[in-house]
């Protein structure tokens, strides 16, 4: 078994902390240009998508899939915005702000991308 799947088999869900609730209401207070899908927190990217903590799904989903805590892990990315504050994360249907990233390696997984991208005249993958 993977690392990736043991992850995926150990969580599903987590309770915000104080710092989760600061940084989704700083976010929800940001005006966007597009419709948000969910905000996320405790956020890292994976490969080419994103994984982190849900908040405020517009979709919950019939079980509750996306609801408030769960875990999520993103279709893949195909654009990264920094609007003020925040990122921006867009998929093919769904477009989540990152509130907060991992504490262990989630900006400079961002920051990775972000170069692999530019050396990659600008594509995301």
């Amino acid at each position: 078994m993977s690392v990736e799947n043991e992850l995926t088999a150990e969580l599903h869900s987590r309770r915000f902390t104080d710092f989760d609730r600061r940084r989704i209401h700083r976010a929800q207070s940001q005006v966007y240009e597009h419709e948000i899908t969910a905000y996320l927190v405790n956020s890292q990217i994976v490969g080419s998508s994103l994984v982190g903590v849900v908040f405020g799904h517009i979709n919950k989903g019939p079980h509750g899939r996306y609801a408030d805590g769960h875990f999520i892990r993103t279709s893949s990315l195909t654009e990264l915005t920094k609007v003020g504050r925040f990122w921006v994360a867009t998929t093919l249907n769904s477009r989540y702000v990152i509130a907060s990233f991992r504490k262990e390696n989630g900006r400079a997984l961002l920051v990775q991308l972000l170069k692999n991208r530019k050396a990659n005249a600008g594509s995301i993958h």
